[in-house]
């Protein structure tokens, strides 16, 4: 386990990634033209597939609990929008006279009408039935046709909609949790990312090698890389490894050996489960990580029953 930090990866990091050149020429935005229009005399029978709904047709949640919305984030994200299409769609219900309201999503809503769009992508959901809702999306999830994208966000689903744990998930559709999570986790890429894996420019393979960075700006500079070079997800495992040590030399040589008294409390109680199994590093500007290392599921399990007797009690 680790405690991370967002940091730079260095003074090396421009000589490591080559000459930043704009890669928003090779990029267009996702559509879901091949799926059904939804229109005002269309019968939707709910379910998995998106739905391509005239974004005049859709109305907020009145019980919607998030009031303020920041107008600069909006124009952010309509901007991105713009120019990389909604790349997950928005979840709504058919209500009276031929109208939709959003579920989940309202603020990616919002972002589109800014954005100028007249058609949005959205899963339409009968809030009524679960377990039919259950069944779509998982029929869904066995299709062949789906994009990574695609796929975690079914997997989201049916955790979000579904109140299913990642575990129940897993069982369901007959895939193991590793492979659930880290489907999941794609869903934390930046929305350039997301787009160029979910259009092909970029694999799943690259995508995680990506995820081992923690910083947003890097991690598109990163894809901007494979896009714009085409290299192998080896190849570019090998330049995150270069950055990566020359990040953690850097910071090892901005490092403080005398730490604050509470960090050797914090030492000393970690201490009793991992014994020297555990560094810490800290900067003279408070940033640090913490790293332990385990040898036996049981050294986890008395850890998290010391954390819930005296914290969480």
């Amino acid at each position: 386990m680790a405690v991370q930090t967002t940091r730079g990866l260095g003074r090396g990091l421009g000589s490591i990634l080559g000459e930043e050149v704009p890669t928003d020429t090779l990029r267009k935005p996702v559509g879901y033209v091949n799926k059904q229009i939804a229109g005002s005399s269309d019968t939707v029978k709910p379910g998995a597939d998106v739905l391509r709904i005239p974004i005049d047709m859709i109305e907020p949640n009145p019980f919607q609990p998030r009031k303020n919305f920041n107008p600069e984030s909006l124009d952010e994200l309509a901007e991105s929008i713009r120019t990389l299409g909604l790349i997950q769609p928005v979840t709504v219900r058919k209500i009276s006279n031929g109208k939709y309201q959003i579920i989940s999503g309202e603020r990616r809503f919002r972002a589109s009408r800014i954005a100028g769009f007249t058609m949005i992508p959205a899963y339409v959901r009968d809030t009524d039935d679960r377990g039919m809702l259950e069944m779509a999306i998982v029929e869904n999830i066995q299709r062949e046709d789906l994009d990574p994208i695609e796929v975690a966000l079914s997997y989201q689903r049916l955790i979000d909609e579904c109140n299913l744990t990642q575990e129940q998930m897993a069982d369901r559709i007959g895939k193991k949790r590793a492979s659930v999570t880290n489907y999941l986790r794609l869903l934390k890429l930046p929305a350039k990312v997301q787009h160029d894996l979910k259009v092909g420019l970029v694999s799943v393979g690259h995508a995680k090698a990506i995820l081992g960075v923690d910083d947003t700006a890097v991690q598109e500079q990163l894809c901007d890389l494979v896009v714009r070079n085409g290299i192998s997800v080896r190849q570019l495992e090998d330049k995150i490894r270069k950055c990566l040590s020359d990040r953690e030399r850097e910071y090892s040589d901005k490092s403080d050996e005398d730490l604050p008294e509470e960090y050797y409390k914090v030492l000393e109680f970690l201490g009793r489960f991992f014994g020297d199994k555990i560094s810490l590093k800290r900067n003279k500007a408070g940033k640090g990580s913490i790293t332990l290392r385990f040898t036996s599921d049981d050294e986890m399990r008395n850890l998290l029953k010391a954390i819930e007797s005296t914290v969480l009690k």
